[in-house]
């Protein structure tokens, strides 16, 4: 073997070591972060934990259980704005490559997702938190769907664009009228990918705090009148945590666990989902 190929082959090996070690190191700040929130919040949950509502303070005990309803709530009604729309917009994208709408609209959702959390927040707060007199779970549901549209519309325009042109063609040659091809051919198809699109703006707006202390606020009350102010996980964490009350950080420490498990479940039904869909195609 050549002094050159020894060269060259040191050369590759100590390149591959570098980014090695760098890419172990860029995992060491998700483990520290993981096992602190878990050695200190694995010791706060239990039943009563998940299923009471926050004492007042001074009395010890207490649990997150309208953080956790407020949370569902909230994500859930942001989900059912926002996953039509961005869909449908997808889908638009996806069949109109060029022309002045499509550019306008790719260029909106592309400046869309580089705004900041809050500058939405502050944007619903003077929308609809003024004029409705009132914070509300319904206005922070709002500020959360428009930060999941980003995701949905670009993961199902190009999801839609990876689909081969001609299961659309065949279906219009067999006399199928054009919504009934997107609706039973195209999109059965590409449900794999539109889902992990899902899922993956859910898991984006979970931990969101921002924009909810604008619209949502917060309640220390088990409330389910979406028009009515609203706790969830992460304004709990974020009011407990600053409080200057023990048990109040000890509260904290749990919803920040629950809140942890739950993002990291949804970002684990992506990847599985996206695997699926890549094998399939």
């Amino acid at each position: 073997m050549s002094v050159h190929i020894k060269y060259r082959i040191g050369k590759s090996t100590a390149f591959k070591s570098i980014v090695i070690f760098f890419a172990s190191v860029s995992i060491l700040p998700l483990i520290a972060i993981l096992f602190y929130i878990i050695r200190e919040g694995v010791t706060k949950i239990n039943w009563h934990f998940l299923t009471h509502v926050p004492k007042p303070v001074g009395e010890p005990g207490g649990g997150i259980s309208n953080a956790l309803l407020g949370s569902m709530m909230i994500v859930a009604i942001a989900s059912v704005i926002a996953v039509p729309v961005g869909i449908l917009c997808g889908i638009y994208l996806s069949e109109h490559k060029t022309g002045r709408l499509a550019y306008w609209s790719r260029l909106a959702v592309d400046i869309l997702q580089g705004i900041p959390s809050i500058v939405i927040g502050i944007v619903v707060y003077f929308w609809l938190v003024k004029p409705l007199g009132g914070f509300s779970a319904f206005s922070g549901s709002i500020a959360l769907a428009i930060m999941m549209l980003p995701i949905l519309v670009r993961s199902t325009e190009e999801t839609l664009k990876m689909l081969p042109q001609s299961l659309k063609e065949a279906a219009l040659a067999l006399g199928m009228p054009y919504h009934r091809v997107m609706l039973k051919v195209i999109l059965p198809c590409g449900i794999g990918g539109i889902l992990s699109g899902v899922m993956l703006s859910i898991a984006r707006i979970a931990g969101e705090t921002a924009p909810l202390l604008f619209t949502a606020f917060g309640n220390p009350f088990l409330e389910t009148n979406i028009f009515k102010p609203m706790q969830s996980l992460p304004l709990l964490i974020f009011n407990y945590a600053t409080s200057p009350y023990e048990d109040w950080h000890d509260l904290a420490w749990g919803a920040s666990l629950v809140l942890l498990l739950w993002v990291l479940l949804l970002n684990v039904i992506t990847k599985l989902t996206t695997r699926k869909w890549n094998i399939q195609l």
